[in-house]
């Protein structure tokens, strides 16, 4: 899956956007159950893309929980 950019989550619908944080999510328990199996990740920085888009993604949607509804 592609790292994602705010300018990119930002364009996606409400849906798509909780659809794509679940998506990585489970990406990341994958990466996570493979090491803590004694397995070496193909991409060591693969979690960490992973980490920082998922932060992304909740960022925004928490922007945009606080907008106030006048203000779209």
């Amino acid at each position: 899956m592609a790292i994602l950019r705010s300018q990119e989550i930002r364009k996606m619908k409400p849906d798509e956007r909780r659809k794509q944080l679940s998506d990585l999510i489970a990406e990341l328990l994958r990466e996570r159950a493979l090491v803590s199996a004694g397995g070496a990740p193909e991409n060591p920085g693969r979690s960490k893309e992973l980490r920082r888009t998922i932060a992304r993604i909740r960022t925004i949607i928490n922007e945009d929980k606080k907008k106030p509804e006048g203000l779209v």
